[in-house]
C-alpha cells in the first residue's frame, strides 16, 4: 500500500465552507486561481469542486506540504501539481487571474506579506484579484480577546510573526496598484480582504 501524504489542518474543516462562499462571487468563470502558501492543500480541493471552469494552481515552499497538496488534488482535473513558491522570491508563474492566500500573513515575517502583494501585482491583469484571509487588527486594535491572546502566542513563538493591521496591508496593496480592500466579516473573528488590480 502506498503512503498517504495527505495532511489535515483542523482549521480548514471549520472555515472552508464560509470561505468558499465568501470568495465565490468574486471569482471569474474561467482563468487561473493561484494559491500562495497552500499548506495541506485542502482549501484548493474544496474550492475547485465549486468552480470547474477555473484552473487552480496551488503552491508552497515546503516539500512535505507540496506532497500533501498533490495527494489531495489527485484525480481533480482542474488542479495543477503544486509549485515551489516562496512569497518573498521570484515566482515561477507569470500570469494569474486570482491570487489567494489564507492564514500566512500572521505566521510569517512582514517581508512575506510584502512579497505576496508585490508578486500578485506582477502576475494579475487589470481587474484581477488578490484575496487574503485571516485575523487582522482594525484601527490598531485587536477585535477580540481571543485575537489578543493569539497574537501574543505568535510573537512568543517568533518575534517577526503576529496579527497585522488591516490598514497596513491596505496601504501596501494600494502602493502596488490595487484598489482599497473590500472587507468581508468571517466567523471566528477573521476577515476576507478582496483587492482589485487597477
Amino acid at each position: 500500500m502506498s503512503e498517504d501524504h495527505r495532511q489535515f489542518a483542523p482549521s480548514v474543516a471549520r472555515n472552508r465552507d464560509a470561505l468558499r462562499d465568501a470568495i465565490g462571487p468574486h471569482l471569474p468563470q474561467t482563468g487561473t486561481f493561484l494559491e500562495i502558501a497552500s499548506g495541506s492543500g485542502e482549501h484548493v480541493v474544496h474550492f475547485s469542486a465549486r468552480h470547474p471552469g477555473l484552473t487552480f494552481q496551488p503552491s508552497d515552499p515546503d516539500a512535505s506540504a507540496r506532497k500533501s497538496i498533490d495527494a489531495w488534488s489527485a484525480g481533480h482535473h482542474n488542479i495543477r501539481p503544486a509549485l515551489t513558491i516562496d512569497a518573498t522570491g521570484l515566482w515561477p508563474i507569470t500570469e494569474a487571474d486570482v491570487v489567494f492566500n489564507a492564514n500566512m500573513i500572521h505566521i510569517s515575517p512582514w517581508t512575506a506579506t510584502e512579497g505576496l502583494v508585490r508578486g500578485a501585482a506582477m502576475v494579475l491583469p487589470t481587474d484581477g484579484k488578490l484575496i487574503t484571509y485571516g485575523p487582522y487588527k482594525i484601527g490598531g486594535q485587536h477585535i477580540s480577546d481571543g485575537n489578543t491572546s493569539f497574537d501574543q502566542s505568535l510573537r512568543e513563538q517568533n518575534p517577526a510573526w503576529g496579527i497585522r493591521a488591516l490598514e497596513d496591508i491596505d496601504a501596501l496593496a494600494q502602493g502596488h496598484g490595487f484598489a482599497p480592500a473590500e472587507v468581508i466579516d468571517m466567523p471566528a473573528n477573521n476577515k476576507t480582504l478582496i483587492f482589485v488590480r487597477l
